[in-house]
């Protein structure tokens, strides 16, 4: 992934940018950000920035630490639920060690420490209310197809070539990923 770092910092923080100071150790807040980047939009964390754009840097010695440490509780279901693995990378700008995070959209609705978060133009914010959090879930079932089942569709409602495009895209991350050796209709079974 090729990272901007000049355009980003172009930015201000909101619904899908965020900056966090992170010298040695990661930020207290860090994966309720996750979480609510992973309900709303998704978006991109650089830590060693402050909340004013300034680059105070990660300590160079701990970045791929805190790296992997991002990567291991991101994978942890304690933390992070449902876990979700995130690209995390190390780069350098302008002399400093910063620690970029990418979070995509997610469609299922994630709990940082057994709590939801959702994000807005004045950052994180814990859903609390069966009002809010059925507002969640509402906007991911209209933005999302996964749980939806569809009792009538067949091979023929689908773009002619469209298992062979997915297969490609399969073959180029996972050569050896098995659904790569299905028949078009055993492709449709087991994706569900």
């Amino acid at each position: 992934m090729n990272i901007n770092i000049p355009k980003i910092l172009q930015q201000d923080e909101g619904v899908t940018i965020e900056f966090k100071k992170a010298a040695g150790k990661l930020p207290e807040s860090l994966f309720e950000t996750i979480c609510a980047f992973l309900n709303r939009s998704g978006g991109t964390i650089l830590l060693g920035i402050n909340d004013n754009k300034t680059i105070s840097g990660v300590d160079p010695a701990t970045a791929q630490r805190l790296s992997k440490d991002i990567a291991n509780l991101s994978n942890n279901p304690q933390k992070l639920f449902p876990s979700f693995l995130l690209d995390v990378q190390v780069v350098e700008y302008e002399g400093k060690t910063i620690i970029h995070v990418f979070v995509p959209a997610s469609s299922q609705v994630h709990t940082c420490n057994g709590k939801i978060y959702d994000r807005s133009t004045d950052g994180d914010f814990e859903l609390k209310t069966s009002e809010q959090i059925k507002n969640l879930y509402v906007r991911k079932s209209n933005q999302y197809s996964e749980n939806t089942i569809y009792p009538y569709l067949y091979e023929t409602d689908f773009v002619p070539g469209i298992v062979e495009k997915v297969r490609k895209k399969i073959r180029a991350n996972r050569p050896d990923h098995p659904w790569n050796d299905f028949s078009d209709m055993e492709f449709f079974k087991v994706a569900g």
